[in-house]
């Protein structure tokens, strides 16, 4: 089925102001569905989760919608969903949760490559704990981390591996199965952030071996939210903080207070967007495998069209390897111009390409740019040629 980018684009109200927009790894423009679904649920009486009022049974629907779509989106469990206020919360609450069952002698596994939401949280409760932080890195040229490189720094005392299914400042793709199928050998737990991945890849939390699937609504057009899916079982294990009175069921055991049953709402939305971005038939699941194939071919053709374009621009430096497997996004840098005047001066031509560290710090460290940061350009489901080409003439620009 073919991709046709204008219709798509004909639902995002935010394009209209005229940017190209290739600031979607920070956070995605949305669609009017979602606006809609947001603002129909401020506009409709709701209270706490209950079965007496219709305004009680309207937040209960509201809840299972969004962890039905949740579930369909990462091929999970809707009973083991959970919802917080972002990934970094929820993984914050899961580190500090899964460490007090870790000590002396236990170890913990983080890598490089990582944002630092997926590496802080555990190098922080394992400090705690008292157990042992061990490190995994990847090829400086190549922005490429495998399993092996996990392998080397995995042992018998590792409790969990953190890893992420695709780099948020260089789009690289770990063979997050392999690593996850190691670390189970091991006896570990496997936690993968998903953020900068689940935008662009078909989810099947189980095919990638994850315990723990962690992403971010916003980035997939959704409102700022964070979510996180795991079988109801594993859940049913942990123990986690919480208020005497509050619910002790999974998975709402993990969500402490009221839960934005807006942002909620927004989210069933944005999931139900990306489902029908082609036309299809079938299962909302059925649907999203079909919208993020033919999804997957735009971003490609417009990746390679940019990577093309870089290349061909005298004093660009591109990291990581462009011939690997990655989501679409580029990292570079304009050889005698800050990045930073980079950002601001595409900004003066409508394109907002923004530069940085993005919180990805050890990678950027391994990466040289930890005080300099880049220009990253993500490609989004709205991103067409024109928006490509407007990058392009705005780097190249610069160049003279």
């Amino acid at each position: 089925m073919s991709y046709n980018v204008a219709a798509v684009r004909a639902h995002f109200p935010a394009l209209d102001e005229g940017a190209a927009h290739f600031d979607g790894p920070g956070g995605s423009q949305s669609p009017n569905q979602v606006a809609d679904a947001i603002a129909g649920v401020l506009r409709s009486a709701v209270a706490n989760k209950g079965t007496v009022t219709a305004a009680e049974r309207r937040a209960t629907e509201i809840v299972d919608a969004a962890r039905a779509a949740g579930a369909d989106l990462v091929g999970g469990d809707p009973a083991g969903i959970v919802f917080g206020r972002s990934m970094t919360q929820l993984t914050y609450d899961f580190a500090r949760t899964l460490a007090k069952t870790w000590g002396p002698g236990d170890e913990v596994v983080v890598t490089r490559l990582d944002h630092d939401a997926n590496v802080r949280p555990w190098v922080q409760a394992a400090t705690a704990a008292g157990a042992t932080v061990r490190w995994a890195s990847f090829d400086q040229k190549t922005g490429v981390l495998t399993a092996d490189d996990v392998a080397r720094v995995l042992s018998t005392r590792t409790r969990l591996v953190a890893v992420t299914a695709a780099s948020n400042l260089l789009g690289s793709r770990p063979d997050v199965a392999t690593i996850a199928a190691t670390a189970h050998e091991a006896g570990a737990l496997v936690y993968v952030d998903g953020v900068h991945y689940t935008p662009h890849a078909f989810v099947d939390m189980t095919a990638l071996g994850a315990d723990f699937y962690a992403c971010s609504p916003y980035k997939f057009l959704g409102p700022h939210l964070g979510m996180l899916a795991a079988s109801p079982a594993l859940l049913a294990e942990l123990r986690p903080d919480k208020l005497l009175p509050s619910s002790d069921e999974v998975p709402e055991r993990f969500e402490f207070g009221t839960l934005p049953y807006e942002s909620l709402a927004g989210t069933t939305a944005a999931i139900d967007f990306l489902a029908d971005l082609v036309p299809g038939s079938g299962s909302r699941r059925a649907r999203l495998a079909a919208s993020f194939e033919a999804l997957e071919q735009h971003e490609s053709a417009l990746l390679s069209q940019l990577d093309g374009g870089l290349a061909r621009i005298p004093g660009v430096v591109r990291y990581g390897d462009p011939d690997r497997t990655r989501t679409a996004t580029t990292l570079f840098t304009v050889t005698d111009v800050a990045p930073a005047e980079v950002y601001q001066k595409l900004a003066e031509r409508g394109v907002n390409a923004p530069a940085g560290t993005f919180y990805a710090h050890e990678c950027a460290r391994v990466l040289g740019i930890e005080n300099t940061g880049a220009v990253r350009a993500g490609i989004a489901p709205y991103t067409d040629k024109s928006d490509v080409d407007r990058l392009l003439e705005g780097v190249a620009g610069l160049t003279g």
